[in-house]
């Protein structure tokens, strides 16, 4: 499947849009086959090779990893990668529009999403529309920077999604539900051996969702199908071959949102449903990506896998943004601003890679390198609608009634294409019986060519990024950790000359703790870390109607604490607490719209009187957030906390059914500063689902 993690969409739009922040460049991530699965019915993995390419426990990789597994994602609905990254430690998501999301983690923004792996790097490191979760086994979210597995370094996290994969026996399930503002989904996942011997196997993943919303004029349709086939070659040599396709279509999509202040200062206070949009405004994506994954056993513990992939996305957009600061007595101060955009982009990558064992000083050791190619066009054309900065009246502001306009004003658009190299080497050697060191490098060269909004994409950098990394057993139970690796990452946001930015540089660096518990059926840790990231793009005004940028130097300090498995019998749980600190080069506060505290927990228990029976609940929380808006405007966020609830009760050894709460407590909150607009989550809402398994 194609990943539409970055998409310039109205976004491009956007750069001539007076408070929308820059276009993001497009990106469409890899296919990749899944490598491992998460435990049936746990919320808890013993093993992982996000961080390192190197598939090791949990307490054995010296970084913070995070892992939503597909039980937790069912018992909550997290039916959206949004929900997933939500309730995961660490992660604030930044829902800035209906159909556009950034997501931050210790305070910078997370540009590195990968499938099994595998991944390009979102210059933005914003998502269009909503991705489902029905292909994934589990996601895996890697804190701090992963100089090994990524090919460029950022000191917040990397988004690691873990595909389904065929069984050996067949198995089947299927879902409908239905939830507030008419919602109705299905859902269907079948796997199969293909062939008597089970030499074949198969899987087939498909959902269709539809229905309105709490925001006026606001609704979704999106269908996706996921289909993968194995088949062994022989004893040492398993072919997998795959396609996926995803369709997201929304109608009255908000571009930009609700302004959040008057003229006079004082804060705008807007119905929960409010919206900007318009009666004809709709967003439309579709992805689709076919893959190759080749995995041969070379023998003494060696394993060779190669993987071709193409994907495509395509977007189609007419959409209706909102400036100005209204008038708190007449409404007056809002103009209009119409905008269509079409958008393709096609990618090609290639990944091949070796890992295994090796005997040295009498110990074994692991080692895992590799190389990766990728080449991503984009082609993309935004017509500008007639009327821009028409002033709005309060019968056309925020009541859907502005008239569609011919989208001929003028035209731009971009033609330009990215291709990325990357050669990376890691290795785990055992110094002792109980010391572990990790060390390795990922050298990556970046390469731009093309034109964007009459500004030129041509540009070249690469960087060796190296990591060291100790882990050290104190007691069975228990081991101290410590990692360092450095941070590279091209950026094309251009400075008030049209010049791109220099690439971001940087360190991070964390220490801390992990254990086990119960036997391994829960595990905890804690982490100290430090980050600091030079020359990072912050917009500082508008020039011409297009976003410039400066670069400021800031850096994060934290620390971060994590429980998560079986605490007792039936009773699961996932608990994350992060403390964070982030200042500029003199040491100001800086990003003040990133919460410096979190809290999230989810948990489920099984009542041992009535087994057929288990309650769960999730709760997240976050500490005050604010937007300095003009000089002596301050717009704030006060801290909040949501509330979820779920009932699940098994009516025979098939069939559930789930009733899941939302928001409980009907909390009123913005979903974002981190533009200068917002609007409001959605309030109370209730789910019921009935599910079906073989």
């Amino acid at each position: 499947m194609s990943m539409a993690l970055g998409h310039a969409g109205a976004a491009s739009a956007a750069e001539a849009a007076p408070d929308a922040p820059d276009a993001p460049e497009a990106a469409v991530l890899p296919v990749i086959t899944v490598t491992g699965a998460s435990e049936h019915g746990a919320y808890k993995v013993r093993e992982s090779d996000s961080a390192s390419k190197l598939t090791l426990t949990l307490r054995d990789t010296p970084q913070s990893v995070s892992v939503v597994t597909r039980a937790r994602m069912d018992d909550f609905r997290l039916d959206t990668v949004n929900d997933v990254l939500a309730n995961s430690t660490g992660v604030t998501v930044e829902q800035v529009e209906t159909d556009r999301t950034y997501y931050v983690a210790r305070g910078f923004d997370i540009i590195n999403f990968q499938v099994d792996g595998v991944g390009t790097p979102l210059v933005f490191g914003n998502m269009m529309g909503k991705l489902d979760t029905a292909l994934f086994d589990r996601v895996d979210i890697v804190r701090g920077a992963n100089g090994l597995a990524a090919s460029t370094g950022n000191p917040s996290a990397t988004v690691n999604f873990i595909r389904k994969r065929p069984g050996a026996a067949f198995a089947a399930n299927a879902g409908l539900t239905l939830s507030a503002w008419n919602t109705r989904r299905i859902d269907a996942d079948v796997s199969s051996p293909l062939n008597e011997s089970g030499s074949v196997k198969g899987r087939v993943v498909v959902a269709s969702e539809r229905g309105d919303s709490y925001l006026d004029r606001y609704q979704t349709r999106k269908n996706l199908a996921y289909g993968i086939v194995e088949a062994k070659l022989g004893s040492d040599t398993l072919l997998s071959v795959g396609h996926a396709w995803q369709d997201n279509k929304s109608k009255g999509g908000m571009w930009g949102a609700l302004p959040l202040y008057y003229t006079d200062g004082s804060p705008t206070d807007y119905p929960t449903g409010t919206s900007t949009s318009a009666d004809w405004s709709f967003w439309n994506n579709t992805t689709k990506g076919s893959f190759v994954e080749l995995n041969h056993q070379l023998g003494q513990g060696w394993a060779l896998k190669s993987t071709l992939s193409r994907n495509t996305e395509s977007s189609r957009s007419q959409l209706f943004y909102v400036y100005g600061t209204p008038d708190k007595a007449t409404g007056a101060g809002l103009f209009s601003y119409p905008s269509a955009y079409r958008s393709d982009n096609r990618q090609t990558l290639f990944d091949i890679g070796a890992s295994g064992q090796f005997a040295l000083g009498g110990r074994q050791h692991d080692l895992s390198f590799g190389a990766s190619w990728s080449r991503s066009r984009l082609d993309d054309l935004s017509g500008y609608g007639r009327g821009i900065g028409t002033p709005l009246t309060p019968a056309t502001d925020f009541t859907g009634a502005y008239p569609i306009p011919a989208f001929d004003e003028r035209f731009d658009g971009s033609t330009y294409e990215d291709v990325r190299k990357t050669v990376y080497a890691a290795g785990r050697f055992a110094l002792a019986d109980k010391l572990k060191l990790l060390a390795g490098f990922n050298t990556t060269k970046a390469d731009s060519t093309g034109l964007s909004y009459g500004s030129s994409k041509q540009k070249s950098a690469s960087q060796t990024s190296p990591y060291l990394g100790l882990v050290y057993e104190v007691a069975p139970q228990l081991s101290l950790y410590t990692s360092y690796t450095e941070i590279f990452s091209p950026q094309s946001e251009q400075d008030i000359n049209g010049v791109a930015l220099d690439p971001i540089m940087g360190s991070s660096a964390e220490a801390g703790f992990k254990g086990d518990l119960f036997d391994g059926k829960a595990s905890y840790s804690g982490a100290l870390f430090r980050a600091r990231q030079d020359n990072t793009a912050e917009q500082e005004g508008m020039n011409g109607g297009k976003a410039v940028y400066r670069g400021i130097n800031a850096e994060s300090t934290g620390a971060e604490l994590e429980v998560t498995g079986e605490l007792a019998k039936g009773w699961l749980a996932s608990v994350g607490y992060t403390h964070l600190n982030v200042e500029d080069g003199e040491g100001r506060k800086t990003r003040t719209y990133v919460p410096r505290r979190l809290l999230r927990m989810s948990t489920t228990y099984r009542l041992p009187m009535v087994p057929q029976l288990k309650i769960g609940a999730k709760l997240n929380w976050q500490s005050d957030i604010e937007r300095e808006q003009e000089p002596g405007i301050v717009t704030r966020q006060d801290s909040y906390a949501t509330l979820g609830l779920l009932a699940r009760y098994d009516i025979n050894r098939n069939m559930t059914l789930a009733v899941n709460l939302n928001n409980v407590t009907d909390k009123k909150y913005l979903t974002s500063l981190y533009w200068s607009q917002a609007y409001y989550a959605a309030p109370r809402s209730a789910s019921a689902t009935l599910n079906w398994t073989y």
